[in-house]
């Protein structure tokens, strides 16, 4: 059902703290009372959900609140209040039940959760994000869940590989990126693979590295905070993702996020022995490493996805730092391994010492071998459900 369809809308006069005031529920998903000053929710962004409770309905909200007037929170801190009003009559609250819940319905919001908390990611805080913030929300939106400490690397993979789908209508990781990843690989490792991969995925950030919940916040204007990442799974709002496909002699593994060789996989891998000190590792150990370079010689091969088009025909590296003596050759496009881009693009490849090669969301295709990049344009490559 569309919300923006309903049917009617309800006007009526109900007791709010022992005071009769007017109460609107209004077709675009509004309620609009007086008491003391004039309020309004907007239930679709503000309103967790509804609690019932006998003659009295409970409006469970999230909100930021500033000089007394209650407004959507877009800041990192969100507040959980509630406001409880009680219609006057036995008719009257049976129609505003049935309203509320057929438009919360509407939305498209999930009932049943399973949810991964890593307890050893990041500062070791997982826990208590998922007990002080994850959990509150998820009750007062009344959304069973499921919770999953993970023991060990790889745990969540191996859980998800033979998880019965049909119980949940998604999963969310208390994490950094690399639960999100382990739950990719299980998912694509399935034999319904095909059906697995729309399962919508959450994340809330409790890791070292927290790129893809940053990513998604971002880019509809919230802060990344725990609050604001479980919004925005309680509101079941989803986009589509690319999954990359990586091979490697016959190991094959997926990637939702980057590829990295060189200089920043070295940090991200031989940081670990440092992981006690939470996500300032990371640039702990890149002062090191880049104190102490390394060079790796090889060749990146590379096609510009179609956004880049105008780019075609200039030359230009896909690394993030090359070294002098590298070099850039192109060469025509063969279709038949790509099939879809337009035959006026050619490869590019870069030849010598580099330091680091670095796909994040870049917007290019790399296809050499069976390895298939496509972040802007997906060919044959998988692609995931989100929450954001």
């Amino acid at each position: 059902m569309d919300p923006e369809n309903l049917s009617s809308f309800i006007s009526d006069r109900v007791l709010v703290n022992g005071k009769v005031v007017p109460l609107t529920f209004t077709r675009d998903g509004k309620l609009r009372w007086n008491h003391d000053d004039r309020r309004c929710l907007n239930v679709e962004k503000e309103v967790l959900g509804f609690t019932f409770e006998g003659s009295r309905i409970r409006v469970n909200v999230a909100v930021e609140k500033r000089d007394g007037i209650l407004c959507f929170a877009n800041m990192g801190g969100i507040a959980r209040q509630s406001f409880v009003f009680e219609p006057l009559s036995e008719e009257s609250l049976t129609l505003w039940s049935q309203k509320l819940r057929d438009y919360i319905d509407s939305l498209g919001r999930p009932k049943r959760l399973l949810i991964f908390v890593n307890p050893f990611g990041g500062k070791k805080c997982a826990t208590k994000i998922f007990v002080e913030d994850v959990r509150p929300c998820l009750e007062d939106a009344d959304i069973q869940f499921t919770v999953i400490e993970t023991k060990h690397q790889l745990h969540a993979k191996e859980v998800v590989k033979t998880l019965d789908l049909s119980k949940y209508d998604g999963i969310v990781c208390v994490s950094g990126d690399g639960i999100l990843v382990e739950v990719i690989n299980g998912l694509l490792e399935r034999e319904d693979w095909s059906d697995a991969i729309k399962m919508p995925i959450g994340m809330v950030p409790a890791g070292t590295g927290n790129g893809m919940v940053k990513s998604l916040l971002d880019s509809v204007g919230e802060i990344c905070s725990p609050s604001n990442a479980i919004l925005a799974v309680i509101r079941g709002h989803t986009r589509s993702l690319d999954v990359a496909t990586i091979s490697q002699g016959k190991t094959r593994f997926f990637s939702v996020l980057m590829l990295a060789w060189g200089l920043i996989a070295d940090i991200d891998i031989e940081s670990e022995k440092y992981r006690w000190m939470g996500s300032a590792r990371i640039d702990f150990y890149a002062l090191q490493r880049i104190t102490y370079l390394r060079h790796y010689n090889g060749r990146v091969s590379f096609v510009p996805a179609l956004a880049l088009k105008s780019m075609a025909s200039k030359p230009f590296i896909l690394v993030n730092l090359p070294v002098k003596h590298a070099q850039v050759n192109k060469s025509p496009l063969t279709l038949n391994s790509l099939g879809t881009l337009d035959p006026m693009l050619s490869w590019r490849t870069c030849i010598g010492g580099l330091l680091a090669d670095h796909l994040f969301q870049s917007g290019f295709i790399m296809y050499r071998g069976e390895v298939k990049m496509s972040w802007l344009h997906p060919m044959q490559c998988s692609r995931t459900v989100i929450w954001t």
